[in-house]
């Protein structure tokens, strides 16, 4: 199956694009590259040894998404192109609906064009919000505590409208908790544009003396130590996820399938801090700061139906996600260095 992969240069489309490959599938990069760098095609090319187009646009651009999907004869769509911090999704909630929402509104009626109806959406835990029970199922009453996860739940909705309406529709719904790690090989991981909004990058910036601490946000929630305590999982695992995700609905009967990616453990800020530091035998000075507006104290998974319905589980553990991180960030330093040996 060809596949087509909105953001695909990003952190988990370019994870998934190894795993699609590696199990036998052909896919197709779409990437406005607002937070991701077209040389990950490079590296992509170089972990897989086969050659993936790189289509540059903006999934809000209906027509340019048709002319991807026709050009390259795609058979499915895996949308992952979307803004994703929370807190400036408090403080810039238009953006966050013009591109989440409204991008994947035009990505659809780009597929409809094209008759293209087998479809794996990138969504998330906060989907949940705050949560009324532990772990979260995916039967858990959805409601959301910040503009980024309004949107992901309203596509959620309109995802089940589409299905409904239409039974020809596949569409698979990944709930994912909290992708951390990279590759095995250090050429693709998490590298975001600017300060960090996610924790892992935050703290191997921190580890390299790149950023000078790690703000700890809250330490008086509910919880063992009073930090946020979430549900990490390996990219590598949740890219697997998504293979399987999208064989399960192509053979499928059922118009829409919806699975949390997830280990079923929650770890909170500090046990992360502590494990980096023993894992890799780094330092990691931080502080504690005010809470984020919209977080909520603790989000784990169950992944049971995952593993049950689409035969996944999550293999890597914390030692693995922490070792990889600080791989990708040494790998990346590296480069860095030289390229400006470079010029």
């Amino acid at each position: 199956m060809k596949t087509l992969l909105t953001g695909g240069a990003g952190y988990i489309g370019s994870h998934v694009a190894v795993a699609l490959v590696a199990a036998g599938h052909e896919v197709v990069c779409f990437d406005n590259l607002s937070n991701s760098r077209s040389e990950v095609i490079e590296r992509l090319e170089t972990i897989t040894g086969r050659t993936i187009p790189l289509v540059v646009g903006d999934i809000r651009d209906r027509e340019a998404v048709r002319a991807a999907i026709a050009d390259h004869d795609v058979q499915a769509v895996i949308h992952f192109a979307g803004l994703k911090a929370v807190g400036e999704s408090v403080s810039e909630p238009i953006k966050y609906y013009d591109n989440n929402v409204r991008g994947t509104l035009a990505m659809i009626e780009a597929m409809i064009d094209c008759d293209v109806k087998t479809l794996v959406f990138s969504s998330s835990a906060t989907v949940y919000g705050q949560p009324q029970y532990l772990p979260l199922d995916e039967a858990h009453p959805t409601s959301a505590t910040n503009p980024y996860g309004r949107t992901k739940l309203m596509i959620e909705e309109m995802l089940a409208d589409i299905a409904a309406a239409d039974p020809a529709w596949r569409i698979a719904v990944l709930r994912y908790f909290n992708p951390v790690g990279a590759h095995d090989s250090g050429l693709i991981g998490e590298d975001p544009s600017g300060i960090p909004n996610n924790l892992m990058p935050f703290i191997s910036r921190v580890a390299a003396g790149r950023l000078p601490e790690l703000s700890v946000f809250g330490n008086d929630y509910d919880t063992p130590d009073g930090t946020g305590v979430r549900d990490y999982v390996h990219v590598v695992d949740l890219a697997e996820g998504h293979v399987a995700a999208l064989d399960a609905i192509a053979a499928g009967e059922a118009p829409l399938g919806i699975w949390n990616l997830g280990t079923g453990e929650g770890y909170s800020v500090l046990d992360m801090v502590a494990s980096f530091e023993r894992v890799n035998g780094v330092n990691v000075p931080y502080r504690i700061a005010p809470r984020r507006p919209g977080d909520v104290a603790s989000c784990y998974a169950s992944p049971d139906r995952a593993r049950d319905e689409l035969g996944w589980a999550a293999q890597r553990g914390l030692d693995a996600m922490c070792g990889s991180s600080w791989t990708f960030e040494r790998t990346l330093a590296m480069r860095n260095a030289k390229q400006g040996s470079d010029e």
